[in-house]
């Protein structure tokens, strides 16, 4: 089974300070991997080495590898194009007014807007795209005035038109209301289980976000990874109170975890 990304001994400064710290680990094909943990606990900084985004410290002989290509020895924009990355961040670089098929159909380019030719080809993979994640009824609508959750939605239809090897989705839920937010984890978990589905890397401090078809999980802590393996193994009430220094309570219902707050008088669902 190939490796789709191998991190070993990496460290990363700015400003004279550690910001992450003997960062190594393993993402095997087929596995769809969830990094959890606090804001500011390195999640994304991680995703910057892999996306060659930061470079390590040379002093620790960092290794990363993605696709089995080590960065640093390979073409970084060719890999890249394997990559689709979904965050919030992008939107602001989308043209307020541009329609929804032009943002879609740019992901086949890497780029914000739609500058190169497009063809028929490609136009049948955006249409295909928007049908299965429930935009055909977007086509001509100006990005600004989609809702939150069909943004999110666009972003993902827009990250898969490259057909990447490795998608990333960072904390993709982010200011979706409950039923936005399950309506776009179902489509998540629906892609995961496909059988040509990208390699997935799942951002998230919402526990409960994470859908069944995350095999694996990684906890960062202040730059540093706290556990890392099964997910089952990793999302534990043991691991979690100590990470977040909270007395918590995880449970399981059909793949998916919750965290509860324990407290001497009261429990109260964490949000």
């Amino acid at each position: 089974m190939m490796a789709i990304v191998h991190v070993e001994n990496a460290y990363y400064q700015r400003q004279n300070q550690m910001i992450l710290s003997d960062i190594s680990f393993t993402i095997e094909q087929g596995q769809h991997q969830a990094i959890i943990g606090l804001n500011g606990s390195g999640k994304t900084t991680v995703l910057q080495l892999i996306y060659g985004g930061i470079w390590p410290l040379l002093r620790y002989s960092p290794v990363i590898e993605v696709f089995g290509q080590r960065l640093g020895k390979t073409d970084l924009n060719e890999l890249r194009r394997s990559i689709g990355w979904v965050s919030s961040a992008f939107t602001e670089r989308i043209s307020p007014m541009q329609e929804v098929t032009e943002v879609v159909m740019s992901g086949k380019f890497a780029s914000a807007g739609l500058y190169e030719h497009v063809t028929e080809e490609d136009k049948e993979q955006a249409e295909e795209l928007m049908k299965e994640w429930g935009l055909q009824h977007l086509h001509h609508k100006p990005f600004q005035v989609c809702s939150q959750g069909e943004k999110q939605k666009i972003l993902i239809a827009r990250a898969l038109m490259a057909s990447p090897k490795l998608l990333i989705l960072d904390e993709p839920c982010t200011g979706l209301d409950l039923y936005s937010r399950e309506k776009l984890l179902a489509q998540v978990e629906r892609l995961a289980k496909q059988e040509n589905s990208p390699t997935m890397i799942y951002i998230t401090h919402h526990i409960e976000e994470i859908a069944p078809a995350f095999t694996h999980a990684m906890l960062m802590e202040n730059g540093t990874i706290a556990a890392k393996g099964k997910k089952e193994d990793v999302i534990t009430s043991e691991n979690l109170s100590e990470s977040m220094d909270l007395p918590l309570d995880v449970t399981w219902n059909k793949g998916r975890a919750w965290v509860q707050v324990l407290s001497n008088e009261k429990e109260s669902t964490v949000r």
